[in-house]
């Protein structure tokens, strides 16, 4: 079975959001299914104003559809809000097929933090958007109250995995002996960045990652050691010479990079804010205070080995199993009458007689065990009035 995934998020990006496909798409395989994607690079782009490192695609409907009828997809599934995730919108509900979205980006705050535009504008954007899928997926249980209390419908739990081959404990020390506070990610203003620099540490301040805000804040803070953007061996290695990962954003919907850095056997020194305080949820993997000095200065007694521990149980194998499983699920309970279902037919060529493997046990968190909503088991042929589907962890 195919499953599109249209994203605004692709190479030559870098971060979690584009990991995190490429990785589901290297899961789904051994689980019976292909994941294809709709990208950027396959049309027109023009720089983002204000962060020309991102292109947008000039993708008209015409263009979806096309590239949309060549892939032929079984199911739909849009991860980001932007000019792809529009249109590819636009597609599925102009033929009634059944998607499912992704909440990855606070978006209401990257605007905020740039123009003065209200964030309950933004937010009333982004409602109207997910609202209509069959299901929005979200990486986390404090962020799934959160939308949930600004009236998003339908919120299905997804969490993440982190390759614990790659990112291991290694004796290594590329940035010196003395205590090295690292931050991995963007360089950009919503990243709250100024927060890790402005404080008084011993040792090292590294920052590894690339953004809009580079040269202004390695001219401001010339002692700290500005690495540039890394990836594979090279940014694992990274992590491996760190004592102590500093993440410093408030608005991060997860932090993929704070299991890396645990995987890596580094301790965590962050805000008690939504994404830490799902991800460390055991105190001998990091330090969490509004005083993110002490945080950071805490974490440095921490076992190393305590921290790797934590991380190892998160697994890409669950992650992807949850993904495809609360993908089914929303969309066979939210099967529109007849056209699917003859687009099914159409399309069963793609199914066939392979084996899929799923397991309800993997829905929920890539630790923990599922319970599903009993309202997820009726039909509903409708986008509007739709009860709110969840799926909770117990």
């Amino acid at each position: 079975m195919k499953v599109l995934v249209a994203t605004d998020a692709w190479h030559p990006q870098v971060n979690g959001v584009v990991r995190t496909y490429e990785r589901l798409a290297q899961e789904a395989v051994p689980l019976g299914f292909e994941v294809s994607f709709l990208v950027p690079s396959q049309f027109r782009t023009v720089p983002l104003p204000t962060y020309p490192e991102i292109r947008l695609a000039l993708a008209g409907p015409r263009a979806i559809a096309r590239a949309i009828e060549c892939e032929r997809p079984d199911f739909f599934h849009i991860a980001t809000e932007g000019p792809i995730g529009f249109m590819t919108r636009s597609y599925c509900r102009k033929h009634r097929l059944p998607f499912t979205t992704s909440y990855h980006t606070r978006f209401p705050d990257y605007v905020r933090a740039r123009l003065p535009v209200p964030e309950s504008w933004c937010y009333a954007l982004q409602r109207r958007f997910h609202n209509s899928a069959a299901g929005t997926f979200v990486a986390t249980h404090s962020l799934a109250d959160e939308l949930g209390a600004r009236g998003f419908d339908r919120l299905m739990l997804w969490s993440r995995g982190v390759d614990t081959e790659l990112f291991r404990s290694r004796e290594i020390r590329e940035f010196g002996d003395g205590p090295v506070f690292l931050y991995v990610g963007r360089i950009a203003v919503e990243k709250n960045i100024e927060a890790f620099l402005d404080l008084d540490l011993p040792g090292r301040k590294v920052l590894v990652g690339s953004g809009p805000q580079s040269a202004e804040l390695a001219r401001r803070y010339p002692d700290a050691l500005f690495a540039g953007p890394k990836q594979g061996e090279e940014l694992a290695r990274a992590y491996a010479s760190a004592d102590v990962f500093v993440f410093p954003s408030l608005t991060d919907t997860f932090g993929l990079v704070l299991l890396e850095a645990l995987a890596s056997g580094v301790p965590v020194a962050a805000f008690p804010v939504s994404g830490p305080l799902d991800v460390i949820t055991d105190p001998s993997a990091g330090v969490l205070s509004s005083d993110l000095k002490a945080a950071a200065l805490a974490a440095l007694e921490l076992d190393r080995a305590a921290a790797r521990n934590f991380a190892l149980g998160f697994s890409w194998e669950n992650s992807a199993r949850q993904f495809l499983d609360n993908m089914l699920a929303a969309h066979h309970a939210n099967l529109p009458k007849a056209g699917w279902r003859r687009r099914q037919k159409k399309t069963a060529r793609s199914g066939g007689d392979r084996a899929v493997s799923l397991s309800c046990v993997s829905l929920g968190d890539a630790q923990g065990e599922l319970r599903v909503h009993p309202e997820m088991a009726r039909p509903y042929w409708s986008f509007k009035g739709w009860p709110k589907i969840f799926v909770g962890f117990y």
